[in-house]
């Protein structure tokens, strides 16, 4: 008797497709975020408008200087290694360090998780609701 062999398929979405998706993903978020932030910002007056850029420089410059160090620390790594430096000797790391991969998935994170909270800390200060916009950086 003859078997009949049927080709493998694929069990999901070719990894093209899942790169291209979160990439149209991270462009609706931006764009999201820049159209909550414009229209919030031209909501205040003028007062509030000064007042609210001093505290959201407070709230969120370390934030965003800590989220462009960790951006910085892979990029380190990536040209450590490209440079075929071997940076786990020279700092006398075990085995089990991090790698430029792994650095930028956290930076990757920070990036979306601080501009959101940045987003939603100008909605809720430019619609009155400072005590809960003052909770957002926290």
């Amino acid at each position: 008797m003859k078997s009949i062999s049927s080709p493998v398929m694929p069990s999901g979405p070719s990894p093209t497709f899942l790169w291209r998706f979160k990439v149209i993903l991270f462009l609706m978020w931006g764009f999201s975020c820049c159209k909550i932030g414009w229209d919030s910002v031209m909501r205040m007056g003028l007062d509030l408008r000064d007042l609210f850029f001093y505290e959201a420089f407070l709230y969120y410059n370390p934030l965003l200087l800590v989220t462009m160090m960790v951006w910085l620390w892979g990029v380190n790594l990536w040209v450590f290694s490209q440079g075929s430096v071997s940076y786990t000797k020279i700092f006398d790391l075990d085995q089990n360090h991090l790698t430029h991969k792994e650095i930028w998935k956290c930076s990757t994170w920070m990036t979306i998780i601080v501009p959101s909270s940045m987003t939603a800390y100008l909605y809720l200060y430019s619609h009155g609701e400072v005590s809960l916009a003052a909770s957002q950086p926290v």
